[in-house]
């Protein structure tokens, strides 16, 4: 019987692990983005809002490795408004345990971002941090990156495979010229790119179950950490109106229209 029951255990069994994900509030991907009428910012105000689409393939990466039997405990983090704790929910309902919601107003830079990422790293303790690659609003795709660099980790950013065995991490990486892979030793910090993975719906029992999961609140304050950015916004524009195609006879044509327009010699 005692040799049955070790024939199920996982080879990554013994190294068992807590995992922290990153979840972000932003536009749905779906919503069509405006600018203010000042051009301060983007409009959000009465727009549907949900969960980043890389964040909540990092969710499902962490709750893949759970039910595997590597991460015993996963802790969704959300850097922003009140709102933020229901992408929290989300994520609880998705499979995550709990929830650290770090409360902030207005536009938070990946640095400051990354600097309270690091101080809840530095309480819970995880072996591996999992974050989208870069969030649909600001695309900075640096949060991950800084992290790591203020953690002293390894990271593994742009996933497209996850593997950890024996308290090592393989991750198949996109690059350029192909896909890279790399390994290296716990604690790591990974940025999940589109093709990790297809994230779950949460089902209605799950939704309810979420409900009463808990999230923990806390502010940049109380985490020791200076939000102040030194980068203001000066100005928010949509892109210009492309203008319409024009069809020509030949190439000869399409040259005197290069030409005309000063693009050609």
């Amino acid at each position: 019987k005692e040799s049955r029951n070790k024939a199920k255990m996982h080879p990554s069994a013994a190294c068992r692990m807590r995992a922290i994900v990153g979840v972000k509030r932003v536009v749905d991907y779906a919503v069509k983005v405006r600018v203010k009428a000042d051009k301060s910012a983007v409009e959000t105000t009465g727009v549907k809002m949900s969960m980043n689409p890389f964040c909540e393939i990092a969710v499902e990466e962490a709750v893949r490795l759970k039910e595997k039997g590597i991460v015993t405990e996963i802790i969704a983090v959300s850097v922003g408004p009140t709102q933020s704790q229901e992408t929290i929910r989300t994520a609880l309902a998705m499979g995550v345990d709990r929830g650290i919601h770090i409360k902030a107003e207005g536009e938070i830079l990946p640095l400051a971002v990354a600097k309270a990422f690091k101080a809840v790293c530095d309480a819970e303790k995880p072996e591996i941090v999992i974050l989208g690659k870069q969030a649909i609003d600001g695309d900075s795709n640096q949060t991950g990156q800084m992290l790591a660099a203020l953690m002293g980790w390894p990271q593994a950013s742009f996933a497209s495979k996850v593997e950890i065995v024996d308290g090592k991490a393989t991750v198949t990486r996109e690059v350029d010229g192909g896909l890279e892979t790399l390994a290296m030793s716990l604690p790591v910090v990974i940025t999940a790119d589109l093709r990790l993975n297809e994230p779950r719906y949460a089902t209605l029992p799950n939704i309810m179950k979420a409900k009463k999961k808990k999230i923990d609140a806390t502010d940049f304050a109380t985490l020791g950490v200076d939000p102040t950015s030194k980068i203001t916004t000066v100005k928010v524009e949509e892109p210009p109106v492309r203008a319409g195609g024009e069809k020509v006879a030949d190439v000869d044509a399409v040259i005197a229209k290069l030409k005309e327009k000063g693009l050609v010699g």
